[in-house]
């Protein structure tokens, strides 16, 4: 911070607290201070985690409307500096609330770091004295990603997600990626609607449940994930534009109204800091950027890559895009780190249910061909017409990039919660299809995405909620139905009655993911998969250096090693992690390095609906993939003859085959 573009509360040495607003519309600000810190969310400390998410999702939801006319006394004046900025000095120490008042309104600050009575209510001065249990924790290397997507409101708040953090490690999975967990409007949402990007979600937890969520996950050698969204704000509770028009381009449309103006210096800070603050006060391993596709300036992208990774040279930062555009032009290694491909799923989903209406139109011809050009190459649309794009190029080259810049997926939130009644896969397709394609998604080098309840067959909605009111409530209800009028599923009114209302509560509840009647054989089949990738894929992945010592970079003695233990790939998941505080040499883009020796050896339909990929790994030796989700599947090949030092020749031994639709071999 200390720079006059810093947005949101700085607390100072002397116990005093200086606030800014950038608020370049207003006649003058002020700020109301509410008397000096309490306990406003009781139960908060007591044990590990404590019990702030109950107090917060209690907490008042203040009404607008009872925002004006607050006492004058209580106010102070913050002082005009330059380009927009206003700031005052008070004491007002860690835990005091206060609010901005802009004329009549009082408005919250938009860098809040902690809300109380919600996205309309008071803001909070945060406390920055957590202790970590892990201060010397680094990350992983990209190429040992396994990630689980997780809504932490469906899972009962930090505290719930900390619960299941042993399953999920001993799974074989090593990195969680948490929906956005900004404030919103409400207490049910998917995140996406949020307008104080700074804030955890009350309902949630608190930031010290936050810390403690990913201390646990850092002993246990996972890394943690955050969705982050830069490209737009909720519709409740965002008041900039009261004060702020400038931090928007009105005349440049997004789907959800005018662009953020990145351009403007003020408002990139505001981000980039958002994501610095991530990543350094609360110790994420790594950011995925919302559809950065409706962010109204390329540049700001890079600005942001380039600040990130000098702010953090010593540790695995990760960083991914979401981009419908299919550009690939920022995936590379001093840049960000992979890019979600929705190709992969997209082809998948018209292979394993045969829908194609709407974008899977773009997939239905010849889908077994396009699959392979996606295993082979990445992006299936690479500057292709798209029909669902009016007939327009789409995407861009990425043949050139190795297959660990992709982020697959079978689902994730978007995937299952954007269907009208949100189905996941075991009931859209045959189990058998489905076991093979899971078994593609986690063997081939492609970094694999699940989504929360993949790895337990459920067979419960994922739905899109929301926890809006009045006129606004009914008008997302009316635009949720209306959206599916393109599905030919859907194109009568009566039918589009029947999707949930986003705004009932138990639309949400029905989003909780329970385990499925095949629970346990699911969870069986993803963790000899997991095991299978960590033992003979992940290895043959990696051509750069860790940032662990004993592996030739920093002065790291035995003795210091051996006291400070360190997960190796093929290391038995859920075990406890540490590592020492040993520096990292050389520069930063050597340390991160890119593994462009994985090489595609190309990939051809078989059939219809199958198959065959294969990729040079960094050992030199070929990983075969024969997939086939027919509904009447061909035998599969027989794995070639390779040299043995025991006789002349000798078949290699299948990987991994299921159900006579799915084999995978090294050889």
């Amino acid at each position: 911070m200390g720079s006059l573009n810093a947005w949101g509360p700085e607390p100072l040495t002397d116990g005093t607290t200086r606030f800014r607003l950038w608020a370049p519309d207003a006649d003058a600000v002020a700020i109301e201070i509410d008397g000096p810190p309490r306990n406003l969310f009781p139960g908060e400390g007591r044990g590990p985690v404590g019990k702030a998410h109950e107090a917060a999702r209690n907490a008042p939801q203040l009404d607008p409307d009872l925002r004006r006319g607050t006492a004058e006394e209580a106010r102070r004046p913050l002082n005009p500096t330059e380009n927009g900025w206003w700031e005052t000095t008070l004491p007002a120490g860690a835990g005091t609330r206060y609010r901005f008042h802009i004329g009549d309104t009082s408005v919250p600050d938009p860098a809040s770091r902690r809300q109380h009575g919600g996205v309309n209510g008071w803001s909070i001065v945060p406390d920055h004295t957590y202790h970590w249990r892990t201060p010397h924790w680094r990350g992983r290397p990209w190429h040992e990603m396994v990630i689980m997507e997780l809504h932490a409101g469906t899972l009962g708040g930090f505290s719930g997600v900390l619960q299941r953090l042993p399953s999920i490690a001993a799974l074989g999975v090593t990195a969680i990626e948490l929906m956005p967990i900004n404030a919103f409007g409400g207490n049910r949402g998917w995140g996406y609607d949020g307008v104080l990007p700074y804030a955890i979600h009350e309902a949630y937890g608190s930031p010290d449940e936050l810390r403690a969520l990913i201390d646990a996950a850092h002993e246990l050698g996972l890394s943690v994930f955050l969705d982050v969204v830069y490209n737009h704000f909720g519709p409740d509770g965002n008041y900039l534009g009261l004060y702020a028009d400038r931090f928007f381009h009105r005349d440049v449309a997004t789907p959800w109204g005018g662009a953020v103006a990145v351009d403007e210096p003020p408002v990139a800070r505001f981000f980039i800091d958002n994501a610095l603050m991530w990543l350094k006060d609360y110790r994420f391993d790594g950011l995925r950027f919302d559809a950065v596709h409706a962010i109204d300036n390329p540049t700001f992208l890079d600005t942001m890559a380039a600040e990130i990774r000098a702010a953090l040279p010593d540790r695995h930062t990760h960083l991914v895009l979401e981009n419908e555009s299919n550009d690939a032009a920022r995936l590379r290694p001093d840049a960000y780190d992979a890019q979600w491909n929705d190709d992969f799923h997209n082809v998948l989903h018209v292979l394993l249910t045969g829908e194609t209406s709407a974008y899977y139109g773009d997939f239905a011809d010849k889908p077994a061909e396009r699959l392979a050009r996606c295993l082979s190459e990445g992006f299936i649309y690479q500057g292709d017409p798209s029909p669902n794009h009016e007939g327009k190029p789409r995407g861009t080259p990425s043949a050139h990039l190795p297959p660990t810049r992709f982020v697959s997926f079978l689902q994730n939130h978007d995937q299952i919660g954007n269907r009208a009644l949100g189905e996941r896969l075991t009931l859209l397709t045959d189990p058998a299809k489905l076991r093979a394609a899971t078994a593609l998604l986690l063997l081939a080098p492609q970094i694999p995405l699940l989504f929360m309840g993949d790895e337990e067959g459920s067979e419960s909605p994922f739905l899109f909620f929301t926890d809006f009111h009045d006129e606004l409530a009914d008008a997302v209800r009316t635009g949720r139905r209306k959206e599916f009028a393109k599905f030919a599923a859907f194109a009568d009114e009566s039918a589009r009655e029947q999707i949930p209302d986003p705004n009932a509560e138990n639309t949400f509840t029905a989003s909780i993911p329970h385990p499925g009647p095949e629970a346990p054989a699911w969870r069986t089949f993803y963790q000899n998969l997991l095991r299978l990738r960590r033992q003979h894929i992940t290895p043959r992945l990696a051509t750069t250096p860790e940032l662990h010592p004993g592996e030739g970079r920093g002065p790291v003695g035995k003795a210091e090693v051996e006291a400070h233990p360190t997960r190796h790939p093929g290391h038995e998941p859920g075990s406890r992690f540490s590592s020492p505080t040993a520096p990292v040499s050389g520069t930063p883009d050597q340390v991160r390095g890119d593994d462009t020796s994985v090489q595609s050896l190309g990939a051809r339909a078989t059939s219809l609906a199958a198959v065959t990929a294969s990729w040079r790994l960094t050992d030199g030796k070929t990983l075969t993939i024969v997939v086939d989700l027919s509904d009447t599947p061909a035998p599969l090949p027989t794995p070639p003859l390779v040299p043995s030092e025991v006789e002349a020749r000798k078949v290699s031994e299948p990987l991994f085959t299921t159900d006579n639709r799915f084999a995978a071999w090294i050889a």
